[in-house]
């Protein structure tokens, strides 16, 4: 059996006050009331049969509602969660306004054993962070990807002045 694999795609954009990411709150009753740890890269899970960024475009449009902003996706590589869970992510520099979310459902059993189902929302809401402010917010395992973004922009910086 293969491992648990994710993929997503991660929002960047920059502000006179510094670099900022674009979160999405994990929803569902057990992560309501939940903050640090609760926050992820907008992802979703994908098969062998279909490319990882193929699956970042489609999980970012479902858990959202809305497409995958134009411009250039910079691969951010592959984290391990801490559920063992493989996420594979890319950055992308745009904005996008929090407010215009329509997020994706899915039914759940809540309270677990009760026999009752219930649709909730796969994220209930998304926020831009600040780099230090989204580190800690974030699943364990997923922080790393902070990382390889502000390296990755400091590596094109250069080019980016042209």
């Amino acid at each position: 059996m293969s491992p648990r694999r994710s993929a997503g795609i991660m929002l960047f954009r920059g502000r006179p006050d510094g670099l900022q990411v674009l979160l999405a709150h994990i929803g569902g009753p057990f992560w309501a009331t939940r903050d640090v740890g609760a926050w992820s890269v907008p992802k979703g899970e994908y098969t062998d049969q279909e490319p990882a960024l193929d699956a970042a475009r489609r999980e970012f449009t479902e858990e959202l509602g809305l497409p995958v902003p134009d411009g250039e996706l910079h691969e951010l590589g592959e984290v391990m969660q801490k559920n063992g869970k493989r996420v594979t992510a890319w950055a992308l520099e745009a904005d996008l306004d929090p407010d215009t979310i329509v997020p994706g459902t899915f039914v759940l059993e809540w309270p677990p054993r009760s026999g009752r189902m219930s649709e909730v929302p796969e994220i209930d809401r998304v926020q831009w962070f600040a780099v230090e402010e989204a580190r800690p917010r974030m699943i364990v395992g997923q922080a790393a990807l902070l990382d390889r973004l502000l390296a990755d922009l400091q590596a094109r910086e250069p080019s980016r002045r042209s």
